[in-house]
């Protein structure tokens, strides 16, 4: 991480020296907006952009004579293509994973403890579309009053607020969840007692074909798959893994203290309750709908600024 920073520092630095300086101002809807004119009356292209027409130049000599206007260089040009490219593409690869995740793996695949990689890559591409913001934001933006008085400064700012409840968020899941979730899958205790299992779930640990094969036994289950007596889920050619043997264990020749020395892996609930998920689970599962809910509403900020 350290190497990291020391590369991407000089050019944070650079891009800031190009960037800050020089003040471009942009014709947008907002001026047709505010004075009732159609693109055509300053441009000779009728959508915009491009030619401008006699009073389009009065227009900018007006700018230029104010000092809110000035031309900027070639290099200048190079340096916000890169950083516009480096902000895109970091957003394509923030956006893109959270996608992926979310509809095609399911938020499931990281409930159980964030990958370190994955990890890596969200706040890499986050740190990126935050730097690279602010230097698009200062070369775009003259002043906070333009966050009020424009309609792209006001689309701005919402994408910005959106931006930051996302960082925020997943900086809480960094901090508090993530080593929450990875604790549960590193003790056992944790994960028998957070694992319930309803009894059609049971029956799909039967021990067959090498399967794991568990039993329940008043309301809690118990792994017999290391038991010489229960080989392919089986005991005694009478009794299958995958089901509650609790009314069965009465007739039989031994006590429950067989079944008791068993490994305890969770409980048995009724099928109509729902297993219940801790708070830093529950808390996962909103932050990731959540962020998948705001990518579609940034991404929908986004094309109004650019197509309505």
């Amino acid at each position: 991480m350290k190497s990291l920073l020391t590369l991407v520092a000089p050019i944070v630095i650079t891009a800031c020296c190009f960037l800050s300086a020089p003040r471009q101002a942009v014709a947008t809807p907002d001026y047709a907006k505010q004075t009732g004119y159609d693109c055509e009356k300053c441009h000779v292209d009728v959508i915009g952009g491009g030619k401008l027409t006699t009073t389009g130049e009065a227009f900018l000599a007006d700018l230029k004579a104010k000092g809110l206007y000035r031309q900027l260089s070639t290099t200048q040009h190079v340096v916000r293509l890169i950083v516009g490219y480096l902000h895109m593409l970091a957003a394509i690869m923030w956006f893109g994973t959270i996608l992926y995740v979310h509809l095609l793996l399911k938020p499931a695949y990281a409930s159980k403890g964030l990958p370190r990689g994955e990890l890596r890559l969200g706040f890499i591409s986050m740190l990126v579309v935050l730097v690279t913001g602010i230097l698009l934001t200062i070369a775009r933006m003259p002043s906070f009053a333009a966050f009020t008085t424009t309609r792209f400064g006001i689309l701005l700012g919402v994408k910005i607020v959106l931006f930051l409840i996302m960082l925020s968020s997943a900086l809480v899941v960094a901090i508090y969840i993530g080593p929450r979730l990875r604790k549960k899958l590193k003790s056992p205790v944790a994960a028998c007692l957070s694992k319930e299992l309803t009894q059609e779930q049971l029956s799909n640990f039967d021990g067959a074909e090498g399967g794991p094969a568990y039993i329940a036994y008043k309301g809690m289950i118990y792994d017999i798959s290391g038991s010489r007596l229960w080989k392919n889920g089986q005991h005694m050619m009478k009794h299958h893994a995958g089901m509650d043997l609790t009314d069965m264990l009465k007739n039989a020749p031994h006590g429950e203290d067989k079944v008791l020395s068993m490994p305890q892996v969770g409980m048995c609930v009724t099928s109509d309750r729902k297993p219940e998920k801790p708070f830093h689970e529950r808390l996962f599962y909103f932050f990731a709908y959540m962020n998948l809910a705001l990518v579609f509403v940034i991404i929908f900020v986004i094309s109004l600024w650019r197509w309505w």
